[in-house]
């Protein structure tokens, strides 16, 4: 049964799941965010300590190879120069080759050095987003019902997959990245002075200018990046609901109309992703080409300081290798400032959630509930999910002990509306509802579920065994105690034919076995888990008029001894119950038993009648599930 009254989440994540971060994607509170990131990473201090460390250290000894490499080259042109003099001096290849040995040592150590901080990083980034997911998975069972009633589910699982990828690929990258840009800047900065500060000025030139281009190049790409990613997640999201409704949609002739509105965001895909990334493809040759502007004008100026013998060869050759090394670090910024916007965002939306409000669990129980036998009172009743349209108004009844209830009425009268408040899923606006005369607000909400068993309309069934499917309602119960729960609940009868029989692994659908099966392994689900209440919602509605019996059966001896409420549209299933609740427009309008409730040609009358107008119909003839 689907209530009308309750906001329904929609399914999937379009635009929220592997397409949700997009590029160009600003947060909210870049500071705010960026200093819970900073909380948590703060817990690893020493570890980035090192991680400066030798990432510093790493470019340092990387950075001095050049200047040691001109000295070789210098004294390869001063023994050419002494061979073309004929002075009786040559090439000093001694010399030379211990400049080889010094530049290998150097860049083993950095090799070395670089290693170590990346793998120090990684642990880092790891940690982090694992006590990140750890957080969020801890959160999601400590949310409100209301909080999943206007968020889509595919939205939350983007914050445990997506924002928490987003985060760790840059802790891992481009936290050292940014440590080793800095560190090459200033370090050849400073080896590009110690050579000449004329020629260091020339090349620093060039800096306000690729600053210049990578600014305007990521400022037009931004939007188109941001429409590549908006319409990916469109089509994937059109992708999903077309391929899980494929039925339908040959059914009802959809073809045309799905591939006319795959081929709009198609198009629209095609033409911002050509965009974005040719236009994303210009930074590096426009780079290229400023950086050569630089060259030029070092190659040149340096000529003149070395014809009048102000600057050595080799020296030339290390400035013009720095300043190949200037803009590659340069660039590396420029784009880790547009990743860390996407992260900080990713992060933030983290963050938002895991700042969320909770369940409040103001109460422990304070009694023994082995003493809680089952009755409930609903004492005028008030409550509405929004708190301005209250859906149920002034709802009181008395069930006793051992009690079958059955709840009916037209859809949207808030049959399982009450439910929910029964287990507290949501608590009422005013009024109270009572178990054994004690308010369930005076329970904790583990303990007064652990009272309950509900078997629902929709089965939930996991990737697992048949044997452990059962004993999610037990699980520290035997398989003795597992196969008699499913013995009392017909499980038995279908079990022995299937393959590997208890053993046999439903798929993540349990579409491996029928939907009366999976609604026996849920009633032997509760069996197993002994709840004092049961709540039937809709148990029997999906399933042939064979399997109902089975159904039935196993529901009997499901309720013995239990006070049961059972809600149900086909109201021959419920001739027999000890009290009927009838609902219209969130009140209780008549109370009373079948036939009492018959007597009286009211608006439950009116409900019977009109299942059975036709005198033949099956189910005039059904047999009640109550014995």
């Amino acid at each position: 049964m689907k209530n009308q009254e309750q906001p329904k989440p929609r399914r999937g994540g379009m635009g929220h799941g592997p397409a949700g971060m997009m590029p160009g994607e600003k947060p909210k509170d870049f500071k705010g965010s960026l200093k819970k990131l900073m909380h948590y990473l703060g817990a690893y201090k020493i570890g980035l300590i090192f991680v400066l460390v030798f990432a510093v250290a790493s470019t340092i000894f990387n950075i001095l190879g050049p200047k040691i490499l001109g000295k070789a080259t210098t004294a390869v042109f001063e023994g050419i120069m002494n061979i073309i003099a004929d002075n009786g001096n040559g090439i000093d290849f001694n010399y030379i080759g211990q400049i080889i040995l010094i530049l290998l040592g150097l860049y083993i150590i950095s090799v070395i050095f670089s290693c170590i901080q990346g793998y120090i990083m990684t642990g880092i980034s790891m940690k982090v987003t694992y006590n990140l997911r750890q957080n969020i998975f801890s959160k999601i069972n400590r949310l409100p019902f209301k909080y999943f009633d206007k968020t889509s589910y595919g939205e939350v699982l983007s914050f445990l997959t997506n924002d928490i990828e987003t985060v760790n690929q840059t802790l891992n990258q481009s936290v050292t990245q940014i440590i080793t840009s800095i560190a090459t800047i200033v370090g050849i900065l400073i080896m590009m002075f110690s050579i000449s500060w004329q020629m260091t000025l020339v090349a620093i030139c060039i800096v306000p200018l690729s600053f210049i281009m990578v600014v305007l190049v990521v400022k037009k790409s931004q939007k188109h990046f941001s429409e590549q990613q908006t319409y990916l997640g469109h089509i994937n999201g059109h992708v999903e609901e077309m391929y899980s409704g494929h039925n339908v949609v040959k059914a009802f002739n959809g073809e045309q109309a799905s591939f006319k509105t795959f081929d709009h965001y198609n198009d629209t895909l095609y033409s911002s992703a050509w965009k974005s990334q040719f236009l994303s493809g210009l930074m590096m040759p426009m780079m290229n080409f400023i950086g050569n502007l630089g060259y030029v004008a070092v190659c040149i100026l340096g000529g003149y300081l070395a014809a009048n013998g102000r600057l050595s060869v080799g020296d030339i050759q290390a400035f013009i290798q720095y300043v190949r090394q200037f803009n590659h670090p340069i660039t590396q910024i420029a784009n880790i400032s547009n990743i860390l916007q996407q992260t900080t965002a990713a992060a933030e939306r983290v963050f938002t959630f895991l700042d969320e409000p909770e369940e409040i669990e103001e109460n422990k129980t304070n009694f023994d509930l082995k003493n809680v036998h089952g009755g409930v009172d609903f004492d005028h009743v008030h409550f509405g999910y929004n708190p301005e349209k209250i859906v149920i108004n002034d709802f009181s009844a008395h069930i006793t002990e051992g009690q079958k209830v059955a709840i009916v009425g037209p859809t949207g009268a808030g049959k399982t509306t009450m439910v929910k408040l029964l287990m507290r899923f949501y608590d009422v606006n005013s009024g109270a509802i009572l178990v054994d005369g004690h308010n369930i607000q005076d329970f904790s909400r583990g303990d007064l579920r652990s009272l309950f068993g509900m078997v629902l309309q929709d089965t939930w069934l996991y990737n697992a065994s048949i044997r452990d499917n059962i004993k999610y309602g037990r699980l520290d119960a035997t398989d003795a105690e597992v196969e008699a729960a499913a013995t009392a609940s017909q499980v038995n009868y279908f079990v022995h034919t299937l393959p590997d029989g208890y053993d046999m692994v439903l798929n993540e659908e349990a579409s491996n076995v029928s939907q009366g099966q999976k609604q026996l392994l849920t009633i032997a689900r509760a069996i197993l888990a002994d709840p004092k209440i049961l709540i039937l919602d809709e148990a029997t509605s999906s399933v042939d008029t064979r399997t109902e019996v089975l159904i039935q059966k196993a529901m009997d001896n499901l309720m013995h001894g239990r006070t049961s409420f059972v809600i149900a549209h086909r109201l021959s299933t419920i001739k027999n119950a000890d009290l009927i609740l009838v609902m219209k427009d969130g009140d209780i309008v008549e109370q009373g038993t079948h036939d009492e409730l018959l007597n009286r040609s009211g608006f439950y009358a009116d409900l019977y009648n009109s299942q059975f107008e036709n005198a033949g119909s099956p189910e005039a003839d059904f047999e009640p599930v109550f014995s």
